[in-house]
């Protein structure tokens, strides 16, 4: 049984389940309690970078080159949780239209982006990277408008970093984190539409 196929990620996804890689490539699923999100209507973009995403000469994609975004998120540093086995998984979840990627792109240069999983009205954010100052928060800032206009409520990001805390994350129990999970899955959208 493939651990990685696609419907096994989509239950473990649905029940607040996720998978990483460790150094030596070894699987394993995790459920942080507290869990990190971002709260839609708390997030907070510094005044300068929403000057940035509005007057700047960026241009914004889903999906455009999602296999470019997964492996540059793989790339960015040593020892990273995305094995060859997760880059592979998601990318069939890209196919079947549960992965995406928001990208920054700027004179044809893709420069910075993230990629995640998305049901109903949850997006479960994965991975960044930026090759130029701000390319992965200018994607993340579209990645907020994008669900926002699409009635999602549940954007995931699993843990608190320093680099998230900057737009407002909240870590809440998991008890709390399941039923929004469950209300957020319940909503009928399309993230990719």
């Amino acid at each position: 049984m493939n651990e990685l196929a696609p419907d096994i990620l989509l239950a473990a996804y649905a029940e607040g389940i996720f998978p990483m890689a460790d150094e030596n490539q070894e699987l394993f699923w995790l459920s942080p309690d507290p869990r990190a999100i971002l709260p839609l209507e708390g997030f907070h973009a510094s005044r300068n970078l929403m000057k940035k995403y509005r007057n700047g000469p960026y241009e914004f994609a889903i999906d455009r080159a999602f296999e470019r975004v997964i492996e540059r998120c793989g790339d960015r540093c040593e020892g990273t949780w995305i094995s060859d086995d997760i880059r592979e998984a998601f990318t069939r979840l890209h196919h079947l239209g549960f992965a995406h990627s928001v990208e920054t792109w700027c004179g044809g240069r893709l420069i910075g982006g993230l990629y995640g999983v998305s049901m109903g009205g949850v997006f479960w954010g994965e991975s960044m990277f930026f090759h130029e100052t701000d390319g992965s928060k200018l994607a993340l800032v579209h990645l907020v408008r994008r669900m926002v206009e699409r009635k999602m409520t549940l954007l995931d990001v699993q843990f608190t970093t320093g680099h998230l805390k900057r737009f407002g994350v909240a870590e809440i129990p998991q008890a709390e984190y399941l039923t929004r999970l469950k209300n957020a899955l319940s909503i009928s959208t399309d993230f990719a539409d």
